[in-house]
C-alpha cells in the first residue's frame, strides 16, 4: 500500500488514527479503508507493550519496532515515526491490549496473525535476550490472538533461524 508523503497528509492519517481509538463505535461502522490504519496502529502497540514488559525499553528496540513497521507495512520513515508516537500514548492509556488483540482478529487471517507473532518475537530478541517477562507476554497475545501453542512455536523458531 503506498502511503502519503506530505507531512499534511501523514497528520491527518494519524489524527485519524486518534479518532479510529478515541471512538468506541461498534466495528461495522469503522470498517473500509481504516481497517489497515487500525491493524497498524494495533500492532504497533502490541510490539511496544512486549518491548516494555520487561522494564528495559532501549533505542534497540525501538528502532527494530520502526524497521518492522516500515518492513511490514511499507511505511516511510515520517509515518513510521508517527504512528510509533501514537502508539506510545495509545500503550500508556491502555489498560489492556484485548481492544488491540480484538483488532488484529478481526481483520486478519490466523496466517497474518501469525506474522503478528513473528514480528513480537523479533522485537524480544532485538537486545539478544528472552526475559520471563517477556516470554509470558508473547504467549498470552498469541493466545488472545487464537493462536497455538504450536503456532507460536513455529513463529519463534522461524524469527531464531531454526526452522
Amino acid at each position: 500500500m503506498v502511503w502519503y508523503d506530505t507531512q499534511t497528509e501523514e497528520y491527518m492519517v494519524i489524527r485519524r488514527l486518534k479518532e479510529l481509538f478515541a471512538n468506541q463505535q461498534p466495528r461495522t461502522q469503522q470498517q473500509g479503508a481504516s481497517a489497515v490504519e487500525r491493524v497498524q496502529l494495533a500492532t504497533c502497540v502490541l510490539l511496544l507493550a512486549v518491548a516494555h514488559s520487561d522494564d528495559r525499553f532501549g533505542q534497540t528496540e525501538e528502532d527494530r519496532i520502526v524497521e518492522i513497521l516500515k518492513e511490514d507495512f511499507n511505511l516511510s520513515d515520517e509515518y513510521s515515526a508517527e504512528l510509533l508516537e501514537l502508539a506510545h500514548q495509545e500503550r500508556k492509556s491502555s489498560v489492556d491490549l484485548f481492544r488491540y488483540t480484538n483488532t488484529i482478529n478481526s481483520a486478519y487471517k490466523p496466517q497474518e496473525k501469525e506474522r503478528v507473532v513473528e514480528t513480537l518475537w523479533k522485537v524480544v530478541y532485538a537486545d539478544d535476550r528472552l526475559h520471563s517477562l517477556e516470554d509470558n507476554l508473547i504467549h498470552r497475545l498469541s493466545r488472545m490472538l487464537n493462536l497455538s501453542h504450536h503456532q507460536l512455536i513455529q513463529a519463534k523458531k522461524k524469527v531464531m533461524g531454526w526452522d
